[in-house]
C-alpha cells in the first residue's frame, strides 16, 4: 500500500566491535515518477434547501455554505468517489490530488474531507448524507471558469481501493464545478504521482500482530510523535559507514582530536550503517527516516529547534520538505528548543517559525491553530511566549496553539494555564520515576488542557556522567501503561535519534528495528485497542558488560546512577508475545533455564553472565520461535557501554 511502508531497511546485522556496522544496499539512483489518474465513479451533490431531492442526474456540483441563496439553511456539498488500482505496494513520494474543473468564476473557498459513511449516487439526498470527518485534507481559494483546481488529498490514500470525499465550503457564493456526466470528460478526478520502489524494501515487516492500516491509525484523534534530534541524522557526511563520521570521531574515545576522551567516546549507538548515495543525500536520508517512522505507525515528529541560522536549521527544514514529499499526511510539531535559541528574539524566532507553517506538512489542529510545543518552555516566561503568540497572530497572521514541554511541569503549570491549549513534560527514564504517570494527565485535563505524555526506552550519557536505570523495557512498557491508563491525549516518543543520551527509537546499531516493533504494539492498543496476537514472537534485551564492569580503556570518566533512579540491575529479559502458552528456554553464557510463559504478552528477567545469549519458543516439543543475540556479554569492556542493545526473532 502506497502510504504503509514496512521497514524500509533490510534487517540490521549489529556487530559488537566499536566503529563497525552492517551496511544496507545502496540506494538507486533517482527515476522519473510516474503518474496514474482516475475519473470519478460516483458523484452528486446534496442540497439542505431541497433536503430529500436527488440531484445525480445534474451534470454539475454546488457547493456552498449554509447561507447559501441568502437563506438560514442552504448549504450545499459535492460528494465524489474513486477506485484506485494499479498502485505498487513500494511506491514512494506519493502524492494525490483531487482535481476539479470550474464551471464559473468565484473568489470562494472549497475543502475536501474524506466521507466516513456509506452513500450511493442515486439515492443519496440531503437527509440521507453521509458523515464526514472533521478536519480538512486541504482547501483551494479561487475559481476560474474552464481551469482546474486541486486539492491535495494524499494523507487519505493508503494504495489501491475505493475513496469517497466531500467537497464543502463557507461562502454564501456558490462554487460550481464539472460532474462526471458533463460532457467532454470534465469530472472530477484523482491524480497520483509516485515514483517505483527499487525492490530492496520490504513491504510488510514481521510483527506478532496486524498492525491497522495507516488511515486506520491516524483516524484516532490520539496522536503519537518522535522527537526527531537533528544533530544525528542517518549519515553526517555520506561516506561509506566503516568509515564515516560516526565511525571515526563519535565511536571512538580518540575521535575528535581527542575530546571525548575521557568517556570513551561521544556515541555508543549509531544510525545503521548505508553505502554512499547520489545526489542530494541529506534530504534522502530525511525521506528515509520519515518513511520508517511511517511504518512504526507514528503519526510525525516533533522536531527539536536548536537554530535559525545553522547546519540545524536546514536539517529541520529538509525534514518538513521530506515530510512533504513522502506523505503530507505525516506531521512536523514545531519544537523551539529554548536552550538552543537562548540569544534568539521573539521576532525572529516568529519569522522562523512563521516560514516553517507554510507547509502543508506542519501540524495544526481542525481550526487552523499552528502548534507550537516549545522544549523547556520554562526557559522563557508564560509573558514571553504570550508576547510571541501575539507577534504571530499580528505580523503573520498565523494563530498558535501552544503546548509546552516542561522539565518542570508541577512548577511552572499554573504561570502558563491561560496560554497553553495542552501540556506536556520531558519525563523521567526509569521505571520508579514513571510509576505515577496518571497524575500529571488528571491535572491536565482539570485544567481544561490536552496532555502529550513521554514513552521512553532508557537513558545513558557518557559525556555527561550520569545514566538511569531502564530495566530492560520495563520502562518502556511503564511510560506506555501511564499514556493508556491515564488517558493521554498525545504521545511523544522521547526521542527518536538522540544517540547522546542513548534515548532513540529509531532503527539503530544496536537494536535495529525491536524497540520500534515493540512499540507498535503498544501505539495500537493505546490508539485502537490491544491487537490479537497472530504470530509468536520474543524479544530479547540485556546489556553487554555488568553495570559495575570497569574498562580496560584508560576512561577516567564514568556513568553513576541518577539520583532517584530504579536501583541498578544486571539482567537478561525475555519479553514475549505468544499465540497461546508455551515454553521458554533461555540460555546465558552457557547455562539454561526454562519457564512457561502465558499467551499474550509477558516479561522474565534472569541474571546477566558473561558469554552469549539466546532464548527459544516450543509449544508441543515445536519451536515457534527463536532469538540469539549477536552481542556477547563480558566482564571487561573496552569502554563503559550501558547501552541496552535489543534483538527480535523476527527480523
Amino acid at each position: 500500500m502506497v502510504n504503509r511502508y514496512r521497514a524500509l531497511l533490510t534487517a540490521v546485522t549489529a556487530l559488537t566491535t566499536l566503529g563497525t556496522v552492517a551496511v544496507a544496499p545502496s540506494q538507486a539512483s533517482a527515476v522519473a515518477p510516474v503518474t496514474a489518474t482516475f475519473a470519478a465513479a460516483d458523484d452528486v451533490f446534496v442540497s439542505q434547501a431541497e433536503p430529500a431531492k436527488s440531484f445525480a442526474t445534474a451534470t454539475w456540483l454546488s457547493v456552498c455554505g449554509s447561507a447559501c441563496g441568502s437563506t438560514a439553511a442552504g448549504q450545499r456539498a459535492a460528494l465524489v468517489r474513486f477506485k484506485v488500482t494499479g498502485i505498487p505496494e513500494d511506491a514512494e513520494d506519493v502524492q494525490v490530488t483531487l482535481d476539479v474543473i470550474s464551471a464559473r468564476t468565484t473568489d470562494t473557498t472549497v475543502s475536501v474531507r474524506p466521507v466516513t459513511g456509506d452513500w450511493t449516487e442515486a439515492a443519496t439526498t440531503w437527509n440521507t448524507r453521509p458523515g464526514l470527518t472533521e478536519a480538512a485534507l486541504d482547501s483551494h481559494t479561487g475559481f476560474t471558469t474552464g481551469a482546474t483546481a486541486k486539492l491535495d488529498v494524499s494523507a487519505a490514500i493508503e494504495g489501491d481501493g475505493t475513496y469517497a470525499f466531500a467537497l464543502t465550503g463557507t461562502s454564501d457564493t456558490t462554487t460550481v464545478l464539472m460532474s462526471s456526466r458533463e460532457t467532454g470528460n470534465r469530472g472530477p478526478k484523482l491524480t497520483v504521482t509516485y515514483t517505483e520502489g527499487t525492490g530492496e524494501e520490504q513491504t510488510d515487516g514481521p510483527l506478532p500482530f496486524t498492525l491497522p492500516g495507516t488511515a486506520a491509525l491516524r483516524a484516532s484523534g490520539k496522536k503519537v510523535f518522535a522527537h526527531y534530534f537533528t544533530p544525528y541524522p542517518i549519515s553526517l557526511d555520506n561516506a561509506a559507514p566503516e568509515n564515516d563520521y560516526y565511525a571515526r570521531n563519535y565511536l571512538k574515545p580518540e575521535g575528535e582530536s581527542g575530546k571525548h576522551a575521557a568517556y570513551g567516546g561521544l556515541l555508543r549507538d549509531r544510525p545503521p550503517g548505508r553505502s554512499p548515495i547520489t545526489g542530494d543525500y541529506a534530504l534522502a536520508d530525511l525521506k528515509t527516516e520519515v518513511k520508517q517512522a511511517i511504518a512504526a505507525g507514528l503519526d510525525g515528529f516533533t522536531v527539536d529547534i536548536l537554530s535559525v541560522t545553522s547546519a540545524h536549521w536546514t536539517r529541520v527544514q529538509n525534514l518538513i520538505k521530506a515530510a512533504e514529499a513522502v506523505d503530507p499526511g505525516f506531521k512536523i510539531v514545531l519544537m523551539p528548543d529554548t536552550n538552543g535559541l537562548a540569544s534568539v528574539d521573539s521576532a525572529a524566532l516568529a519569522a522562523a517559525m512563521a516560514k516553517l507553517a507554510a507547509s502543508k506538512s506542519v501540524h495544526r489542529l481542525a481550526d487552523g491553530r499552528l502548534v507550537v510545543a516549545p522544549f523547556k518552555a520554562e526557559g522563557r516566561t508564560a509573558a514571553w511566549w504570550s508576547s510571541w503568540m501575539k507577534t504571530m497572530e499580528t505580523a503573520h497572521g498565523i494563530k498558535v496553539a501552544l503546548v509546552p514541554c516542561f522539565l518542570d511541569f508541577n512548577k511552572h503549570r499554573e504561570a502558563f494555564a491561560s496560554i497553553s491549549y495542552g501540556f506536556s513534560n520531558w519525563g523521567g527514564r526509569n521505571p520508579a520515576a514513571n510509576a505515577n504517570l496518571a497524575t500529571n494527565i488528571t491535572t491536565a485535563h482539570g485544567m481544561g488542557k490536552i496532555w502529550m505524555q513521554p514513552v521512553s526506552i532508557q537513558d545513558e550519557r557518557p559525556n555527561q556522567g550520569i545514566f538511569d536505570e531502564a530495566g530492560n523495557t520495563e520502562n518502556l512498557r511503564a511510560t506506555w501503561k501511564g499514556a493508556i491508563d491515564g488517558k493521554a491525549d498525545w504521545v511523544q516518543l522521547t526521542t527518536w535519534n538522540d544517540y547522546s543520551e542513548n534515548t532513540q527509537f529509531a532503527p539503530s546499531r544496536n537494536a535495529g528495528w525491536t524497540y520500534l516493533d515493540i512499540n507498535a504494539y503498544y501505539l495500537t492498543c493505546y490508539k485502537l485497542g490491544c491487537p490479537k496476537i497472530t504470530n509468536d514472537s520474543a524479544y530479547l534485551t540485556h546489556r553487554i558488560q555488568p553495570v559495575a564492569a570497569a574498562p580496560s580503556y584508560a576512561q577516567t570518566k564514568l556513568m553513576k546512577l541518577r539520583g532517584g533512579s530504579t536501583a541498578a540491575r544486571d539482567t537478561v529479559e525475555v519479553l514475549s508475545m505468544l499465540t497461546a502458552a508455551a515454553k521458554v528456554s533461555v540460555t546465558i553464557g552457557g547455562a539454561t533455564q526454562t519457564y512457561d510463559a502465558p499467551a499474550g504478552v509477558s516479561a522474565r528477567t534472569f541474571p546477566l553472565k558473561a558469554g552469549a545469549v539466546s532464548a527459544s519458543v516450543s509449544r508441543s516439543s515445536a519451536a515457534v520461535a527463536k532469538v540469539v543475540s549477536p552481542y556477547t556479554v563480558t566482564a571487561t569492556p573496552y569502554v563503559q557501554d550501558l547501552h541496552y542493545r535489543a534483538v527480535s526473532s523476527e527480523r
